[in-house]
C-alpha cells in the first residue's frame, strides 16, 4: 500500500514559518528596537529620544 498525500493549494500563511532573519536584517527593516511604555511629557515635549 501507498502513502500517498494530495494537495490542492498552498497552506495557509499562518501555518508555514516564517524565513529567519538576523538582528541587522530587522534593523534595516524595521528600525532600532523601541521602548513599550509610553514617552513621558517631557520627552514629548522636547522630543528626546
Amino acid at each position: 500500500m501507498a502513502n500517498l498525500t494530495f494537495h490542492s493549494s498552498r497552506p495557509d500563511h499562518w501555518t508555514m514559518p516564517r524565513p529567519h532573519s538576523d538582528a541587522s536584517l530587522r534593523h534595516m527593516m524595521h528600525g532600532p528596537v523601541q521602548p513599550m511604555e509610553e514617552p513621558g511629557f517631557f520627552r514629548k515635549l522636547f522630543r528626546l529620544r
